[in-house]
Parts: structure tokens; C-alpha cells; sequence
């Protein structure tokens, strides 16, 4: 049993390695001289820590605008994917109308539909409402996701009947029993939607590029293609954009796991 034991650390510890390594090579990078970085070496660390590469990096361009408008849209979609959820989620659920299942069938449908095909649609109709080079354009076509619902109505078929009965007894309606009692039950299947609306929003790089045209209106996904050019890759400078770029989504996540355990605990408790 032991050796099964020290034969199971040892797969999950090279597993960490593996997993662990390019984060710590990004970050290694991001300190080196660009001769050192460019070489095909795996060195983690600097022969020489170049601290200086971090204003080098902000210098190279405007990445505190670039993070308010990531932040701003990222926020703001999520906020929006987060309601629509719920309320999609909450009536395919719950609520009988006629051609609901047709109606579910066809939101699951669009998930099928790859971004490719509605990139076009999607560019011309931002254009004719002129909101390209707006937050409208970067926000506005990706306020609803159709695995979020997905998610959200799987969510709210899982609690019990009881609770509903229990709320209509009371008189409590649909959008009270929603925003009082069904949102503290789903809390976290919403902290995943959450995670995933921002992270998707906060990672886009094509929709954002095509949309926006002026350096006030860029995200920093885009910021990071400003090290690139004709005479090669500031690589050294890349990873350390990187590595700034990536600390909001890991705050985040470490910030929503906390959330996430809680609320997993305390359902168990509840009643």
C-alpha cells in the first residue's frame, strides 16, 4: 500500500511539475536580458535580474488604459451573463409556456455554431449601429452565453421541489423565489458561469482587435501584440506583459474558489 501511495505522489508531484513549469519559465523570462531570453535555454532563472524591464514593459505601450478597458468590459459581461443565466436558466426550468423545449433546443443549438460563422453577421451589424470602436461593440454580443443557461437550468432542476412549494405557499412569486431564495441555492454554479464569462471576456483577442481601431479602446490582449514586429519578438518583454497581464484572472479565481468551498459547505447545512 505504501509504494501505491509514494507511486501516486509521485505522478501527481511530476504532474505539478509539468503544470507549473511554463508559468515559472514566464516569469524567469520576464527578468532576462533579450540576448538571454531569445537563446533556447530553459533556465528559470536571470543570470542577471533586469528589473528595469517592467517600466520598459509600460513604456512599450499604454497598458493601464488597456487594463481599465479589459476590466470595464470583462466586469460588464460578466454582470450581464450572470442575469441573463439566471433568468434564462430559472424559466426553462421552472416556468411551462408553449415551446419551451423547442425554444431550450434551439439555445443549445447555437452552441454548435462555431464564432467563424457569425464573426461576419456580427461585424456588420455592430458597424450599422455605430458602436465599432465603442464598449458597446466589446460588450453588447456577448451578454448571453448559451452554455451559462445550459448550466444555470441544470443548476435550478437540481433543487427540490419543496423549496418552490414552500415558496408559493408563502406567496412569494417567480422573480422574488429567484433574486431571494433560488440565487443562494445555485451560488455555485453562478460563481462558475462567473468565472467563465470573465475569463472568456478578459482572454478574447480577435473580436477585440477587429472592433476597436484607436489605443483608448484596446484590451490587453491586443496590448500584447505590441511586441511584435518586423525586426523580431522583444520576448523578454512579452513575458513580462504576460505575467501581468495573467495576475487579475489568478486573483480572481483564487478569490472565487474561496466562494465556491463555501458555498459547497454550507448547502450541506442549510435548513
Amino acid at each position: 500500500m505504501k509504494a501505491r501511495r509514494y507511486l501516486l505522489y509521485l505522478l501527481l508531484a511530476s504532474g505539478a511539475v509539468l503544470t507549473v513549469y511554463p508559468f515559472l519559465w514566464m516569469v524567469g523570462t520576464a527578468f532576462k536580458t533579450l540576448p538571454e531570453a531569445n537563446t533556447a535555454s530553459l533556465h528559470l532563472l536571470p543570470e542577471t535580474w533586469q528589473w528595469k524591464n517592467v517600466a520598459d514593459t509600460f513604456r512599450a505601450a499604454p497598458f493601464g488604459r488597456y487594463f481599465i478597458n479589459s476590466l470595464v468590459v470583462s466586469f460588464a459581461v460578466c454582470f450581464a451573463v450572470c442575469l441573463t443565466s439566471l433568468m434564462a436558466g430559472y424559466a426553462f426550468a421552472r416556468l411551462q409556456f408553449r415551446g419551451r423545449g423547442l425554444l431550450f433546443a434551439l439555445v443549445l443549438g447555437s452552441m454548435m455554431v462555431p464564432f467563424e460563422a457569425v464573426f461576419v453577421p456580427n461585424f456588420v451589424t455592430i458597424t450599422r449601429l455605430g458602436w465599432y470602436n465603442t464598449y458597446a461593440a466589446l460588450i453588447i454580443p456577448w451578454c448571453a452565453n448559451a452554455f451559462s443557461i445550459f448550466l444555470m437550468r441544470q443548476a435550478f432542476l437540481g433543487i427540490p421541489e419543496d423549496y418552490y412549494d414552500a415558496a408559493r405557499v408563502d406567496g412569494c412569486g417567480h422573480l422574488r423565489f429567484l433574486f431571494r431564495i433560488g440565487i443562494p441555492l445555485v451560488k455555485p454554479m453562478l460563481v462558475t458561469v462567473a468565472l467563465f464569462a470573465f475569463l472568456g471576456s478578459y482572454n478574447a483577442l480577435l473580436w477585440p482587435l477587429i472592433v476597436t481601431a484607436d489605443e483608448d479602446m484596446r484590451v490587453v490582449q491586443v496590448g500584447l501584440t505590441a511586441f511584435y514586429s518586423d525586426a523580431g519578438t522583444r520576448l523578454n518583454l512579452l513575458m513580462c506583459a504576460s505575467a501581468v497581464v495573467i495576475l487579475p484572472t489568478v486573483v480572481l479565481y483564487l478569490v472565487a474558489q474561496r466562494h465556491y468551498v463555501e458555498s459547497a459547505l454550507g448547502s450541506g447545512i442549510k435548513g
